[in-house]
């Protein structure tokens, strides 16, 4: 099975994926300027989420993102709720492998004076 990433190459293109707008609802709500490849996580997820294509993943989504240590997870996940929520969407599942991790999610996305608070404090509806 090839992977969602070289589908969605093969299907559209790098210039195509470069093309899709990161919404302001995402853009205006993170705290922190994106870096060139949090953008195009985020144009892929909504070029994915969009398009109907061959080799598209059935609903729900199971999407991983495979990224180092201090590359910005958060700051993608957060995003991704912004972007969902703008669509409707009121629940979301996190699976962790320690509490710890969990608190500190928690903290990053409710408290905004957590040091690595990805929200800007003025959320959308």
């Amino acid at each position: 099975m090839a992977f969602l990433y070289d589908i969605l190459v093969r299907e559209f293109g790098k210039r195509a994926i470069a093309q899709v707008p990161v919404p302001a609802h995402i853009t205006d709500n993170l705290k922190f300027e994106q870096r060139p490849y949090q953008t195009e996580a985020f144009q892929r997820f909504i070029l994915c989420d969009s398009e109907n294509f061959e080799g598209k993943p059935k609903r729900p989504f199971h999407l991983l993102y495979n990224m180092a240590t201090g590359s910005g997870k958060t700051l993608i996940m957060a995003g991704l709720i912004l972007h969902l929520y703008q669509k409707s969407y009121r629940n979301f599942l996190f699976f962790v492998n320690s509490n710890n991790i969990i608190q500190k999610t928690k903290d990053n996305f409710l408290n905004p004076q957590a040091s690595k608070s990805h929200l800007s404090g003025h959320l959308i509806d």
